[in-house]
């Protein structure tokens, strides 16, 4: 049993059940250190990059991991730690000239019908995200090749890294999930894409002949593909959101040795306000981030700095 400590989080609304979908895994201790990154929209992608930098100037750096997961907010931020990226560099959001920077067109109506539909999705979570695909595919949320460009400006990046780096994502005619790696037959953007690309937020990413949706679909932080990893760290932005026994699942499939997670406190919650992609908030939950670093910092240290080699 994994020794888990947890941050100063709350927990409430339901989350869309894990399916389990079949994923080849290597070994136990293959890995000394991984990071795992969740979902969390705008703010989240902010805040994870403000807890980052602090825990890098607190001698902490996340960038080590051997293995990353990254989830929809999760997946910007995986991407530009894996790729040895400097934190602060999203330490403010893009600037209105920048070509990433164009303005989403959210369509509030099909936004309606996704929340609906994964209000209800305990009975049967595979048909519901098959039909928040259908949804998304409806949706009118703007050309893919405008979401391309959002997230290749934030991620930073268009060559995946040698560090081993994982971006999950939704298939939007099945429900399964999807995850993208270096030899997953994915370009490093269109997987960061694909895996922030909400429905009714933003268009569906093709990749060869299929189309997929964000990750968060199929989990909030997609933990256990974090699997043979000796020591591992979860940043879940959206905890306060989501209920324990899902992520205490995914935990356990990973088998890590030491598990330590964080989430927002309350004054991050407040920070983040009821909008996930509210632009206005981008610096303070940056600068929320720099706080809770610094009073995490020795918690996560003790299983980064301390866990030993990885096997072979």
């Amino acid at each position: 049993m994994a020794k888990v400590t947890d941050g100063d989080d709350a927990r409430g609304a339901a989350r869309l059940p894990d399916t389990g979908a079949a994923t080849a895994y290597p070994p136990a201790g293959a890995y000394r250190r991984a990071v795992v990154l969740g979902a969390g929209g705008v703010v989240g992608i902010a805040w994870m990059a403000g807890l980052a930098d602090g825990l890098r100037a607190a001698g902490v750096d996340l960038a080590e991991a051997e293995l990353t997961v990254g989830t929809s907010a999760g997946a910007v931020v995986g991407t530009l730690l894996a790729t040895g990226q400097d934190p602060a560099r999203l330490a403010t959001p893009l600037r209105p000239d920048d070509p990433g920077a164009r303005p989403t067109r959210v369509d509030g109506r099909r936004m309606g019908e996704v929340f609906a539909v994964l209000g209800g999705a305990e009975a049967d979570p595979t048909g519901a995200r098959c039909h928040a695909g259908r949804i998304a595919l409806a949706a009118d949320t703007g050309p893919e090749e405008a979401h391309l460009a959002r997230m290749g400006a934030l991620a930073g990046a268009s060559q995946w890294p040698d560090r081993r780096l994982l971006i999950t994502a939704t298939d939007t005619a099945t429900g399964e999930q999807k995850v993208f790696d270096r030899a997953g037959g994915a370009p490093l953007v269109p997987a960061v894409a694909a895996s922030t690309a909400f429905p009714a937020v933003y268009p569906p990413i093709t990749v060869g002949d299929r189309r997929y949706m964000d990750g968060s679909l199929h989990s909030g932080t997609n933990a256990g593909l974090a699997r043979g990893a000796r020591a591992l760290v979860v940043i879940e932005p959206l905890a306060h959101m989501f209920p324990r026994e899902p992520l205490a699942r995914e935990l356990a499939e990973a088998g890590a040795e030491a598990v330590v997670t964080i989430g927002p406190d309350q004054e991050t919650i407040r920070v983040f306000g009821h909008d996930q992609h509210d632009r206005t908030a981008w610096e303070p939950a940056y600068r929320a981030g720099l706080r809770q670093a610094a009073e995490q910092a020795r918690r996560v240290g003790a299983v980064w700095q301390e866990s030993p080699a990885p096997i072979g």
